[in-house]
């Protein structure tokens, strides 16, 4: 049996779960999501636990066993607390800018970049200090859909990614960026 499946979701007090066949909504403090599970697993309530199983040994269903768990349990995590991704911004004349809801982005190109979040999905922009500024080197993604908020910050750091030779671009925080030695010039 999948290791990661056959583990029970702990369910927060303030979290509500319903299920009507394969349709699984999880409502909390700060929002409400949604999901249809495939059809190979079942998800079931017993006291202060979610149970996710599967309905036979099929190869699919095996696949299917422990996504279909951490996707629950990310629902139950992001309507209960929400998700942030942290992204800095490094070097000399780079930084973002907060017009609204919407991210400006100076990298070094002819052009201002310009990201739109979706529904659901706020941005942040913070200096060096932590201090929520209008211009700044830090930007925060955060929402309570695991999903939308990796893959938004993925879309900002695709904007201008760390080169190895500098260090300069857009990394996640804490991200580790192996450096090349450049040219050593003749002697």
């Amino acid at each position: 049996m999948s290791r990661i499946g056959k583990r029970p979701i702990p369910l927060p007090k303030n979290v509500t779960l319903t299920f009507e066949g394969q349709q699984v909504t999880v409502k909390g403090p700060k929002g409400q999501l949604s999901r249809v599970l495939p059809p190979e697993v079942t998800v079931s309530q017993e006291g202060e636990t979610i149970l996710v199983q599967r309905r036979d040994d099929s190869r699919t269903a095996k696949e299917r066993h422990g996504l279909c768990r951490t996707l629950v349990a990310n629902m139950v995590e992001g309507v209960a607390q929400g998700f942030t991704k942290k992204l800095e911004i490094q070097g000399v004349g780079y930084r973002a800018q907060q017009q609204g809801k919407n991210l400006v982005l100076s990298m070094g190109y002819s052009h201002p970049v310009e990201i739109t979040p979706p529904d659901g999905i706020t941005l942040e922009v913070e200096d060096n200090q932590g201090k929520k500024v209008q211009q700044g080197t830090i930007v925060l993604v955060s929402g309570i859909d695991k999903e939308l908020v990796g893959n938004l910050a993925a879309q900002i750091r695709k904007v201008r990614p760390p080169e190895p030779y500098k260090g300069k671009g857009i990394r996640y925080s804490g991200e580790f960026v192996r450096r090349k030695v450049g040219k050593t010039g003749k002697k």
